[in-house]
C-alpha cells in the first residue's frame, strides 16, 4: 500500500480494481486544513485522463503488473500481432489503442515489452495492457525526395517514409536508403545512423 504522499509520477496504481498510471502529482495545503496529494492519472486499459485527490488519511493499493518480453510479427486491420518471445506458435493480437502510437515504428520481429496486468482477483493469466517500444529505434528510409536547392525558408525538413510506413520530418540531408534513429515517444527524427 502506498500513503499519500507515495502516490508519484511513474508508479501504476489501483482504483476500483482498475490500473492508473499517474502522470502528475502536487502535495500541498489548502491554508490551515491537512496536506492533500492532487494527481492526475491515466488509464492504463481506456487512456482516461482524470483527476483524483489523495487526503493524509487515505492509501493507495500499488498495481501487480510485470513486463514480458513479446516478438511483434505483423499488422493487420488494425490489429498488432505478436508471438510469444520463447514460443513462435503462440501468438496473439493487439489493438490500435492497446500498443498505441508507436506501433508505426515498429519493426517485424522486433523484441518489445509487453506491459502485463495481473487482476487481483483473477487466477488467470494476466491481460496484456500496453506494450513498451524502446524510445530510440533505428530504422531504413524506404522514400525520401530529392532535397530542393534554396527551400530552407521552413527550417529545411522533407517529410519521408520509413520501412515500416510511417512518415515523418526528416531534414533535407536525409536520402533513401540511409539508416535514421527515431524517437518513439514523439515520433520526431533523432539523428543519421553512420552505415558500418
Amino acid at each position: 500500500m502506498l500513503e499519500y504522499n507515495e502516490i508519484l509520477p511513474k508508479k501504476v496504481i489501483l482504483m476500483d480494481g482498475e490500473p492508473y498510471e499517474v502522470l502528475d502529482a502536487h502535495v500541498f495545503r489548502k491554508q490551515m486544513r491537512k496536506p492533500v496529494n492532487q494527481t492526475k492519472l491515466r488509464h492504463l486499459i481506456t487512456g482516461k485522463v482524470t483527476e483524483q485527490a489523495f487526503h493524509q488519511s487515505e492509501k493507495a493499493e500499488e498495481a501487480d503488473l510485470s513486463l514480458k518480453p513479446v516478438k511483434y510479427l505483423y499488422s493487420n486491420k488494425g490489429e498488432y500481432w505478436f508471438c510469444s518471445e520463447k514460443n513462435p506458435a503462440d501468438r496473439f493480437a493487439l489493438s490500435q489503442e492497446t500498443v498505441g502510437d508507436a506501433g508505426r515504428f515498429l519493426k517485424p520481429n522486433a523484441v518489445v515489452e509487453a506491459l502485463v496486468f495481473d487482476e487481483p482477483d483473477n487466477d488467470d493469466e494476466g491481460k496484456i495492457i500496453a506494450v513498451r517500444v524502446p524510445i530510440k529505434v533505428e530504422l531504413l528510409v524506404k522514400e525520401a525526395p530529392p532535397a530542393v536547392r534554396g527551400n530552407t525558408a521552413q527550417g529545411g525538413s522533407k517529410q519521408v517514409v520509413l520501412e515500416t510506413g510511417a512518415a515523418i520530418n526528416a531534414p533535407l540531408f536525409i536520402n533513401e536508403g540511409d539508416v535514421v534513429r527515431i524517437n518513439t515517444e514523439t515520433g520526431e527524427y533523432v539523428e543519421r545512423v553512420d552505415k558500418k
